[in-house]
């Protein structure tokens, strides 16, 4: 190769690289001049943008400095009324602070006059009081002249008198106290007794607790009690009935305070005896079924005495507690029985009343209900009676009438009181209720006693069995108008010491007899 040809391969080869640069230069000249442009449209843009948000939030601002505005002028007015109203607050205050300074002094002014009376009164008072003491001297000595004693020993004498006066007097008012303590402590005493008694069995205690199981031999006597006496343990540990078995020939006595109980024992050990087969095992099996059919039983009797009253819609287990009833008495009265009457009763007072008739008869058929369950729940029947009619389901009319037909509540209803008054009618009815002769006499004597214990009465005969009592005036001592307290004062003393079923007539008679002899 020669060094032409290289010099001119150099020469065109730096000639073609001084054109690329030119070349290059130009091409970057016409780039960086659009980039300028562009540069600047953007920043006018963003000029123009700038501006068009600037303007916006110059609305903006003015819109929330015109609600600023406004808020505070509200408040400012707001405040401008309040500001008023404790003004006018203010004076109203003020008035009535300067009428009642007005007040008060005219207050003190009276009071300055009336302190002025008073002072004058006083010195009146002290004046007739030094003037009273002068005449009481005056005549204390005139007394002590009169009398032969000085003051001293009057005085004396008087405290004396006074002395025994007040003796005789605090003696006669202990001695009252004591009576008066006796006789509410025996009553009460009575009264507990009597409803103790009468919850379990009547008056007649003997005959009401026992009942007797007919043997067909005596030989009887040694199969129910048993070898070493396990027949008979189990017989009553299944029946809750003890069993007398005496030299009574061919009988055996269950004795039991509840009825229903003695029902029971005695049906099952009919049924042994009848069956022969008499131990341990077979005793707990025959009273289980007795038992069973006893509560279908009661269940009948209660849906019989409800469908007897006219009375449904009655909880069944209310029903079943009716049943109880018929073995349960009240002075020797059939508690199912005495509720079928109540209930009638109830029945034709509330249509002559124009009530209710079928919830009259209701209350008059559930109002001892609590007797079925008295014997093993604590407390007085009528409210146990309250809380059985609540827990199933009874109204609030029927809770109250039972409740209160024995006053254990105050009655608010009419038909308490028609549920009261029904009660009464049925025990008071003659024959409903037995009582012992010597209760009974004694019950006579008491009230004949009570009516001749007045001044002024001649005589008194308690008929009809107790319900009535006549007394005969003596028409010498006691004019007409004293007959008639005479006779508010008898019957408020008959209730206030006498307990009776119903009540008592107390009739006066006050008469004149003129006696002329024809001859």
């Amino acid at each position: 190769m020669s060094v032409e040809f290289i010099i001119t391969a150099l020469v065109g080869a730096a000639a073609g690289a001084g054109g690329g640069y030119v070349l290059h230069n130009y091409i970057s000249a016409k780039q960086v001049g659009g980039a300028t442009d562009l540069a600047n449209k953007i920043l006018e843009e963003a000029r123009k943008e700038a501006q068009a948000e600037r303007k916006e939030y110059m609305v903006q601002a003015q819109d929330e400095i015109l609600n600023l505005k406004k808020e505070v002028q509200s408040e400012y007015k707001d405040r401008e009324q309040d500001i008023k109203r404790r003004e006018v607050k203010v004076q109203e205050k003020e008035e009535r602070l300067e009428i009642k300074t007005d007040k008060v002094t005219q207050k003190d002014s009276e009071l300055v006059a009336l302190e002025k009376r008073l002072s004058r009164h006083e010195r009146g008072l002290i004046e007739k009081e030094e003037l009273l003491d002068q005449m009481t001297a005056e005549q204390n000595h005139k007394l002590e002249e009169i009398s032969g004693l000085t003051a001293e020993e009057a005085k004396q004498r008087l405290l004396k008198d006074i002395e025994s006066q007040t003796s005789h007097e605090a003696a006669k008012m202990i001695r009252q106290i004591e009576m008066e303590a006796k006789e509410t402590a025996d009553r009460k005493a009575k009264e507990i007794l009597a409803s103790a008694v009468q919850r379990y069995a009547g008056d007649f205690v003997a005959e009401n607790t026992v009942a007797a199981v007919t043997l067909p031999s005596e030989d009887m006597k040694g199969r129910i009690i048993g070898r070493e006496g396990r027949n008979i343990r189990a017989l009553e540990a299944a029946t809750g009935v003890d069993l007398i078995i005496d030299d009574t020939p061919e009988t055996v006595v269950l004795s039991a305070f509840s009825p229903l109980r003695r029902q029971i024992a005695k049906m099952a050990l009919e049924r042994l005896i009848s069956d022969g087969r008499i131990h341990p095992a077979r005793i707990e099996d025959v009273v289980k079924k007795v038992e069973q059919e006893m509560d279908v039983k009661l269940r009948e009797i209660g849906e019989q005495a409800t469908f007897d009253a006219g009375v449904h819609g009655i909880h069944p287990d209310l029903i079943r507690l009716l049943g109880q009833l018929q073995y349960r008495t009240s002075f020797s009265q059939n508690v199912l029985q005495h509720s079928l009457e109540v209930s009638s009763l109830c029945g034709i007072m509330a249509a002559e009343l124009g009530l209710d008739q079928k919830k009259a008869k209701r209350a008059g058929l559930l109002h001892d209900i609590g007797k079925a369950v008295d014997h093993e729940v604590e407390g007085p029947h009528a409210l146990i009676g309250a809380d059985l009619a609540k827990k199933y389901g009874e109204g609030k009319d029927m809770i109250h009438a039972i409740a209160a037909h024995h006053e254990d509540q105050a009655p608010t209803t009419i038909l308490a009181v028609l549920v009261q008054a029904a009660d009464s009618l049925s025990g008071a009815r003659p024959g409903a209720r037995k009582e012992l002769l010597e209760n009974y006499v004694k019950r006579l004597e008491e009230l004949e006693g009570i009516a001749t214990s007045f001044e002024g009465v001649a005589k008194a005969y308690a008929i009809q069995a107790g319900r009535e009592i006549r007394v005969m005036v003596d028409s010498d001592r006691v004019d007409d108008d004293q007959t008639h307290i005479l006779c508010k004062d008898i019957s408020k003393k008959i209730e206030e010491n006498m307990t009776y079923p119903g009540q008592i007539r107390v009739t006066c008679i006050r008469e004149r007899r003129s006696v002329g002899y024809a001859k």
